[in-house]
């Protein structure tokens, strides 16, 4: 290989090569406005009819009317409340318990299969037994976000403790350190970055469970609103309330990166 190969720079498609501000963006806006300029392509042409698929125009059009005239912040406020506070009951469990599966067996040998047998079951079928036992009060939503995230989260957790090097703690046995003191000063703080990542996921999990929840006896809500369209063949509200949704969870998915980079900018770093 000659010299002045191993010294060039990489090319933009060298893999995992790195990436400008100007053409991360770049590429960015391309992979945003190109589905939407083939929405409104196919609407204007009329090869699909604007009953089942509504123009860009029209959505936002009803997205104004929303805002306005149909109470849609506090559509907005009860939403993010019930995602949050079904994502944060679900990490104040899983946190714990996902540290303890990754770091004793035998913890991991009595949990993490019934763990893994529960996440396969879809958290609506859950709906009538929630309703059973919580009543169909705010309580019952937040539950099945709960159910949604709790179980994918907890073995999350548990993987990125197994994660953390060997060598790290058995360098910390061989100095003396309780198993206490392991889990406080290397299992945690190794796992910190992985443990926000997986933060960060399950919460777009939340998301995913939000209409599923506000099945539950709801009168307010995005999700509500969305199926409450529906009944009427309201397409371009229920578009409207769908791009919301995905607008809020990238907003949310974003502020957990910012955290990120802030907390651990040596992970961040360009090698």
């Amino acid at each position: 290989m000659s010299r002045s190969r191993q010294t060039a720079r990489p090319g933009l498609w060298a893999i995992r090569g790195p990436l400008s501000a100007r053409h991360y963006t770049g590429f960015a806006m391309v992979g945003l406005l190109t589905p939407l300029l083939l929405w409104w392509g196919l609407v204007e042409l009329g090869w699909l009819s604007k009953v089942f698929l509504p123009s860009p125009l029209a959505v936002w059009t009803r997205f104004l009317r929303w805002l306005s005239t149909d109470r849609l912040l506090a559509d907005v406020g009860i939403s993010l409340y019930r995602v949050m506070a079904g994502w944060a009951l679900s990490a104040l469990f899983a946190l714990p318990l996902g540290l303890f599966i990754g770091t004793f067996r035998p913890v991991q040998a009595l949990l993490e299969p019934l763990m893994e047998f529960v996440r396969y079951m879809p958290a609506v079928a859950f709906i009538p037994l929630v309703m059973i036992w919580v009543g169909i009060e705010e309580s019952a939503k937040v539950a099945i976000i709960f159910i949604g995230t709790f179980f994918q989260m907890i073995l999350m957790v548990a993987e990125d403790v197994r994660r953390v090097p060997t060598a790290q703690i058995e360098a910390a046995q061989t100095m003396g350190a309780t198993r206490m003191e392991i889990i406080e000063q290397v299992l945690l703080p190794s796992a910190k970055p992985a443990l926000i990542d997986t933060l960060r996921i399950t919460l777009g999990f939340a998301w995913t469970y939000l209409v599923v929840a506000e099945l539950v006896a709801a009168n307010s809500g995005l999700g509500y609103a969305i199926l409450k369209a529906q009944r009427f063949l309201q397409t371009d509200k229920i578009f409207a309330g769908i791009i919301l949704i995905g607008l809020i969870g990238l907003l949310t998915d974003q502020l957990f990166r910012w955290l990120h980079r802030k907390a651990f900018p040596w992970a961040h770093l360009k090698h």
